[in-house]
């Protein structure tokens, strides 16, 4: 049945699809991100939903009067740059057809979100975008949350298999991604059951992403929420939920999970953690010996055998960062951070500009809050293989559309042209 349904709903979307390529975008981003199709148990599984949906949509956005141009932005260079380093390198990879068949699956969702940069440039576009993503983590935030009340804390919560997000660390990043949007979400409506349902759904995600047992997660969360404490007006007020809701959460978890977390500060008598430095002194041996970095796909024994530290515990990098630096040498982590610098920085102008401005509330409000979600990003991510996560880069496109609509307004003004 759950088959059925998520076929019916794509190609019931085809024919808007058609009609306008922001539908597209949209569809795209929750099929990525949600993977409603995981959820089932037959022949959805593996239905290519997201080829079929990427297909239309480019046929759509070709064929469309809408723009087709990407935005003049120093986001959208530096992304394009460090698409371009990404094939340089799998030319000098270490193992080419490993990393030739992953370029190839991560060119997909580069391709995807310079579309999105392209199509998704109104208010009402991002809105939207927004909605469809703290939909598709909120759906396993609320999920999650529930199971980790109802047993306790005593099982870890897991996001859906064969996804990105399917390890419990993975999910837990994701959520604490998702929170900051859903509170925006709440800002932005005006209905109270739709207040309470986001203020219900950030409470349940935020038990999930503990629920996961995740270290990271715990770090991540602390980093996020003390961002969105200081972004918010009402700091007397926040400070009090906090204080209120965060020892609840800590105490209500089981004495093991508490074991774990307080295994953060003996990290040299973890295996795990002493698996992911070894694999990040890898990663920096092997940027310094290849200019190009090693290509994708270089978790291998002979890498470890000639870059590690401890040759026989072999491992993933586990960071951004360092798989940014192993995979595509220094060069390609200076173009990741210097698109997420810019991707700041856009937002922090956003803000700025925008704060005196009641037309450009939302979009100021919406800014506080990606740059919350990129923070915990951020922390959390360094300890996980997620360099190629695509909702980080939908967030980008968000900023990029926020910084044009707001330059668009700020020009307004000044000529005396404001509707």
């Amino acid at each position: 049945m759950r088959d059925i349904l998520i076929t019916l709903i794509v190609f019931a979307s085809l024919p808007l699809i058609l009609k306008n390529p922001v539908n597209g975008v949209l569809m795209w981003i929750w099929i990525s991100v949600m993977n409603p199709h995981t959820q089932g148990w037959g022949f959805a599984t593996t239905f290519p939903f997201a080829q079929i949906i990427a297909v239309v949509t480019i046929f759509s956005l070709v064929t469309s009067r809408a723009p087709k141009l990407l935005p003049a932005s120093g986001i959208t260079f530096a992304l394009l740059a460090m698409v371009l380093w990404m094939n340089v390198t799998t030319l000098f990879a270490i193992f080419p057809a490993a990393s030739l068949l992953q370029l190839g699956k991560v060119m997909k969702i580069m391709l995807m979100s310079l579309v999105t940069m392209i199509v998704i440039r109104s208010r009402q576009d991002v809105h939207r975008m927004i909605w469809v993503l703290a939909i598709s983590l909120g759906f396993y935030g609320v999920k999650g949350g529930i199971f980790t009340v109802r047993e306790g804390g005593n099982f870890r919560v897991w996001g859906p298999t064969g996804t990105f997000i399917g390890g419990n660390n993975e999910i837990a990043l994701a959520l604490i991604i998702a929170i900051p949007l859903m509170r925006y979400l709440q800002q932005s409506s005006d209905q109270l059951w739709v207040r309470r349902g986001w203020t219900a759904a950030m409470l349940l995600s935020a038990m999930a992403a503990l629920g996961s047992y995740s270290r990271g997660a715990l770090l991540a969360i602390a980093a996020m929420m003390g961002l969105m404490w200081m972004k918010s007006q009402k700091k007397m007020l926040g400070a009090l939920l906090i204080a209120v809701f965060a020892p609840f959460a800590l105490l209500f978890m089981p004495e093991r999970w508490t074991e774990r977390m307080d295994s953060i500060g003996d990290y040299q008598a973890d295996n795990s953690a002493m698996g992911r430095i070894n694999a990040w002194n890898m990663a920096f041996n092997l940027a310094r010996d290849r200019f190009f970095g090693g290509g994708f796909e270089i978790a291998e024994p002979s890498v470890f055998y000639q870059y590690a530290p401890n040759p026989a515990d072999v491992h993933a990098a586990h960071s951004i960062y360092f798989q940014a630096l192993g995979e595509h040498g220094f060069i390609g982590l200076g173009l990741y951070l210097l698109v997420g610098m810019l991707t700041w920085r856009s937002a922090a102008w956003v803000v700025r500009n925008s704060r005196n401005d009641p037309e450009l509330v939302w979009a100021s409000n919406l800014s506080k809050m990606i740059q919350s979600s990129l923070i915990g990003f951020a922390v959390g991510g360094a300890f996980l293989s997620l360099l190629y996560f695509d909702v980080p880069y939908y967030l980008m496109a968000a900023v990029v559309a926020l910084r044009a609509l707001t330059e668009q307004r700020l020009a307004q003004r000044k000529t005396g042209t404001l509707p």
